[in-house]
């Protein structure tokens, strides 16, 4: 995998270990929360053990805004985005913008849906994937056909 320009400001770097940076965005436990439905931070372990299972099952990168790190997604083969932008930089349209490339990235791959899989009291991520083009087909499950489908950035 090499770095993928989204735009002026957004690049996609492949996953390399960098916990030092990416333990601080998993320690913050409103993220958490919102990602995971988890009460309690990662540690470095389990930080480890997340990575190492998306970068075996997906095309896993960084997500770097204006030269800064600030979230990772993942796109797996079975057509399931996993993104998360660190708290300072949401609300900036980041993932908004990700996604076009992960939509580019899917047709490259020739995987016809994606999905996404979010939780019922994070309204932050509906309204990106609803905003990107995706439609909530269950409670918690939210799709998007590559083959028909544009993104709406």
């Amino acid at each position: 995998m090499k770095n993928r320009i989204v735009d002026g400001e957004i690049t996609l770097v492949p996953y390399y270990p960098n916990y030092k940076t990416t333990l601080t965005w998993y320690q913050d436990l409103d993220l958490c929360k919102q990602v995971d439905n988890r009460d309690s931070a990662y540690d470095l372990d389990l930080l480890k053990r997340m990575y190492k299972y998306l970068n075996r099952h997906g095309d896993l990168y960084y997500i770097k805004f204006k030269n800064r790190l600030c979230g990772d997604v993942c796109l797996q083969p079975s057509g399931e985005v996993n993104i998360v932008i660190a708290k300072p930089f949401q609300n900036k349209h980041i993932g908004r913008r990700v996604m076009k490339e992960i939509i580019q990235i899917a047709k490259e791959k020739e995987i016809p849906k994606l999905h996404a899989e979010i939780y019922t009291f994070n309204t932050q991520s509906q309204k990106m994937f609803q905003r990107v083009g995706f439609t909530q087909v269950e409670e918690e499950r939210y799709v998007f056909s590559v083959e028909c489908g544009k993104a709406n950035i």
